[in-house]
């Protein structure tokens, strides 16, 4: 079948993408699903760091790729006669499909799974395959989802279930900002009400730590950013102080968790020295390879700091997306204040200078067809 699609043709180019424009919106060939694959008409999909940071090179892909990777649409095809799920269904695509078999799937979420993030490093699906193609050249796969397109093909492992009445755009976050930034409170820190916890870098994925913690009844939650005008939107989400992090390093290390979620080493280091002893710094940001910090490891023994990694939030997406669902539909999680605004598919260069220069949060592509 045909479909539109938002394909990014070469990476690096220079700035403002507006002008550039290294991403074309194309007709492009979608093959029928496969065995245990789905085909999704795609409702809506945000725009994340983890789009731009392949569009700015940070994290090479091969290219051509249709990008997106945090998306929500309805079945409309699926691929196995005993598929468990149903024409009809509202699904979340998650961005590490899961083959259920490897070590890291048995890890309970706190490693990737293997296969997935091969086939995601491949632009592949997880069964290798590929199933987009333009004037008969293939294009790739990002990250087993390629949601910034009017249809996709999904592995079912990639997919969850959503109810029907969660409008798309939130439905939408869950499957990456919310998984990651949430994830690191939930399913990292574990963090009590009475805890004094930081976030440093106030993104889609740093404010949706705040918007967790605070929906979970954390009480004292600090926000860190060199933006200020992110600092006083944090302060809208829950958090009850913000600082910048020269402000926050000069408070000293008071913080029981933090959590870096800006994927720079200088906010990994400022996440760090604000960590009071026995605390834990918890990182989700993804930085450039090759990127380095130094630590004084007599901090670690003598103050027995923890630093740890989290990838998707440590989330095991049908566990823990449900968790959001009912967060929000009790009220308490208000994830419509990390929508920045509702764009189409022809917005996406723009989109990407926008996310570029600190101006939005998440900018949801809203598809014609919903």
């Amino acid at each position: 079948m045909n479909i539109t699609g938002a394909v990014l043709e070469y990476a690096g180019a220079d700035q403002p993408y507006v002008a550039s424009t290294p991403i074309k919106v194309s007709t492009l060939v979608l093959e029928p699903p496969a065995e245990n694959e789905l085909l999704v008409r795609i409702f809506a999909a945000g725009v994340c760091h983890s789009d731009l940071s392949v569009v700015n090179n940070d994290r090479p892909r091969p290219l051509p790729m249709l990008l997106g990777h945090e998306a929500t649409g309805i079945v409309e095809r699926v691929g196995s006669p005993n598929s468990r799920f149903n024409v009809g269904d509202h699904v979340v695509a998650t961005f590490l499909p899961r083959c259920g078999e490897c070590p890291g799937c048995k890890s309970q979420g706190k490693i990737p799974c293997e296969a997935g993030t091969k086939a995601n490093e491949a632009g592949a699906l997880l069964n290798g395959g590929r199933r987009l193609t333009r004037e008969g050249v293939p294009i790739q796969h990002h990250l087993g989802v390629s949601g910034f397109a009017s249809h996709a093909i999904w592995s079912e492992n990639s997919v969850v279930r959503i109810s029907k009445d969660v409008p798309p755009e939130i439905a939408a976050i869950f499957g990456c900002a919310m998984l990651t930034g949430g994830g690191a409170v939930l399913n990292v820190l574990h963090p009590q009400k009475s805890d004094s916890i930081a976030v440093v870098g106030l993104g889609g994925v740093g404010m949706s730590a705040i918007l967790t913690a605070h929906a979970t009844g954390v009480e004292n939650i600090t926000a860190v950013d060199l933006n200020p005008g992110k600092r006083k939107q944090a302060l809208d989400m829950g958090a009850t102080q913000a600082f910048s992090p020269e402000e926050a390093e000069a408070h000293g290390a008071q913080f029981s968790g933090v959590i870096e979620a800006a994927g720079h080493p200088l906010a990994l280091k400022t996440a760090w020295n604000i960590t009071a002893p026995g605390g834990t710094t918890c990182t989700v940001g993804l930085p450039a390879p090759g990127n380095e910090i130094t630590l004084d490891p007599l901090q670690i023994t003598a103050q027995a700091k923890t630093l740890v990694g989290s990838y998707l939030g440590s989330s095991v997406p049908e566990i823990d997306i449900p968790i959001y669902e009912e967060l929000w539909r009790s009220g308490k999680l208000q994830a419509e204040k990390l929508i920045s605004s509702r764009i189409t598919l022809d917005d996406i260069n723009t989109a990407m200078d926008r996310l570029s220069d600190g101006e939005a949060l998440r900018q949801v592509i809203i598809f014609p067809e919903h």
